[in-house]
């Protein structure tokens, strides 16, 4: 009797393990890979997300879905990921700059940004633009520096809230320029931009995808872009070194980010279904639209630049706090 039930223990236990076997050995991708993206649908987070969802599903054999996880400006989806399974089923599309940002505050404690994620590629670039309402009457970057020299502390820029990429743009252009301007926080670049028009702010800085709709407005001037190159969007209008501030360069840079300790074969394939994807027309062109540039790159090119866009930030975020 023993005998016969140690027998039917082990033949279930043996069926166990070879029906498990299977399973543990599936590759991956074997279920839906996630990207969560920390800011609400219809943003430039999520537009970078949306641009390549559908292409990583193709080349991977697996479908991409999109989660919106938001809320304190970003750092809800992020931290979310940074505590997920690092099995590559789930990952992050981040603004580098906000999570940079965040990343300096003194009272960030939920993850640390420098150890939580490994790179999988960046996906997509956007240049931000200087922009001042016409009722200040100016109409280059030098006329800006001069009025903001001769009225110290009084000239208004506007930005999407506390702590965005949008303030602290406004906060290096004031540390290399040595101006200064009042900070007026929005909830969001809308109504920011809004009030520009409307001339109850001075200026802000922000992202080309955010000013487009307006370029051809007589109700605001775009002065100069951000970035290194002039934005294929706006080719008359200069950069800001050729404008005359030198050592300014931001851009508003989106990455796929994984959790730490994900296997580095599951990133190597993530990027190279990345760089795929970015290389077909269709992706450039989509991108484009946007207000925005599709740009992969490899696990190591990604961890350089969000080191960079780290360092950077934190520099700017103790200069504001000096100034206060």
């Amino acid at each position: 009797m023993f005998a016969t039930r140690r027998r039917a223990c082990l033949a279930i236990l043996i069926f166990v393990v070879s029906a498990a076997a299977p399973a543990a050995a599936q590759p991956w991708p074997s279920q839906p890979v996630k990207i969560v993206v920390p800011f609400p649908p219809g943003g430039a987070t999520d537009a970078a997300a949306r641009v390549y969802a559908q292409r990583l599903g193709e080349t991977l054999g697996q479908s991409v879905v999109i989660e919106n996880k938001s809320g304190a400006g970003g750092e809800i989806g992020a931290e979310y990921v940074a505590r997920a399974r690092p099995d590559g089923y789930t990952l992050l599309m981040g603004a580098l700059g906000s999570l940079a940002i965040h990343a300096a505050m003194p009272d960030k404690r939920n993850y640390d940004l420098n150890t939580a994620f490994v790179g999988v590629s960046l996906a997509t670039t956007m240049p931000m633009a200087i922009a001042v309402s016409e009722k200040t009457g100016i109409e280059s970057l030098q006329a800006l520096l001069e009025q903001a020299r001769a009225r110290p502390g009084r000239m208004t820029i506007g930005s999407g809230g506390q702590g965005t990429a949008q303030h602290m743009a406004g906060e290096l252009f004031q540390t290399l320029t040595g101006v200064r301007l009042i900070h007026v926080p929005y909830r969001g670049s809308g109504p920011a931009i809004a009030d520009l028009l409307g001339g109850q702010i001075d200026m802000v800085i922000d992202t080309m995808a955010a000013l487009m709709g307006q370029a051809d407005s007589r109700r605001i001037r775009i002065l100069a872009v951000t970035t290194d190159e002039r934005a294929d969007g706006l080719p008359h209008v200069p950069t800001i070194a050729e404008a005359g501030v030198q050592g300014y360069s931001v851009a508003t840079t989106y990455a796929l980010l994984a959790p730490a300790g994900t296997p580095p074969d599951i990133v190597d394939r993530l990027s190279q279904a990345m760089r795929e994807a970015a290389s077909r027309m269709e992706v450039k062109a989509i991108a484009a639209k946007l207000g925005t540039e599709a740009v992969a790159t490899t696990p190591v090119e990604t961890d350089r630049v969000l080191r960079e866009e780290i360092s950077k930030w934190a520099r700017v975020v103790r200069a504001s706090a000096n100034r206060r």
